[in-house]
């Protein structure tokens, strides 16, 4: 549609044309063929045929919630700005609106939720000096420590091309000789490797980070997102009965605000 002086103007094709008729087409007589002149019937059938979002390779399962970060304002009993001179970390009570997205790892688009798989997240927040972006998992460690080794763990992780199904002896060929991936590999196969929904699971920004205070001076901290209502997961038959029935669960039983709490290792809760 075009648009003039805000008001809806008339459909219109790529090149700005009006489109007189977007429901009929020109045949020959009253049943007979459909005639190739018609311009607006090509155009639009064609941009139908090419009318494809590419999937992510990972983490294609996605769900979206909006809330507010609020700032404790302190690190333990002294003042942050000690620490950091981010703004939306200074003022006790200071509120960021932040937009997060929580999902799986490996799985497609319309995959199982109740997959035991590790849960990635995504926290954007709104700052007034421009947006930044925080992500991690629901697990504190992660398999490999050098970035080289992503595309090979992802591709062990993945359905096998041949047989479209996730291979053990293709996970475990890889994890073997990777011996940095044993303690996520645990975790994985314990009770968090299924997170009951998103609510109930913790985050972690697995990477250590380095805040810097107004004087320059540096810290190194790592954030932990502590879910207030607890942690709880599915047991492998939870997880069976669900996928029976629902692929996608998680929504459905977890708010559509965060109610998670952001703490960096030593300070106190910040909501």
């Amino acid at each position: 549609m075009t648009a003039t002086s805000g008001a809806p103007g008339p459909l219109t094709n790529r090149q700005g044309h009006p489109v007189h008729d977007n429901q009929n087409q020109r045949t020959v007589g009253p049943r007979g063929p459909a005639t190739l002149e018609n311009y607006q019937f090509l155009e639009k059938i064609s941009h139908f045929d090419r009318e494809r979002i590419p999937e992510r390779v990972v983490h294609a399962r996605g769900f979206l919630a909006y809330g507010t970060f609020t700032a404790a304002g302190r690190w333990g009993d002294e003042p942050i700005e000690r620490y950091t001179r981010a703004k939306l970390f200074a003022e006790e009570g200071k509120q960021t609106d932040v937009a997060l997205r929580f999902s799986t790892v490996i799985g497609g688009r319309d995959s199982s939720e109740a997959a035991r798989d590790p849960r990635g997240f995504a926290v954007k927040f709104y700052t007034e000096d421009g947006n930044w972006d925080l992500v991690g998992n629901n697990l504190g460690v992660f398999f490999i420590r050098d970035a080289i080794k992503f595309p090979d763990v992802i591709h062990s992780l993945k359905p096998d091309p041949v047989t479209f199904r996730q291979e053990p002896a293709r996970i475990f060929d890889f994890m073997s000789q990777t011996p940095e991936s044993m303690h996520m590999l645990v975790n994985l196969f314990s009770p968090r490797g299924i997170p009951a929904d998103y609510r109930h699971q913790q985050g972690f920004g697995v990477n250590t980070y380095k805040w810097v205070n107004a004087a320059g001076e540096t810290k190194l901290v790592k954030y932990h997102w502590i879910p207030r209502q607890g942690v709880a997961s599915l047991t492998e038959a939870d997880a069976a009965a669900i996928q029976a029935t629902e692929l996608g669960h998680a929504p459905r039983t977890s708010t559509r605000r965060s109610s998670a709490a952001s703490t960096p290792s030593g300070t106190s809760t910040s909501r």
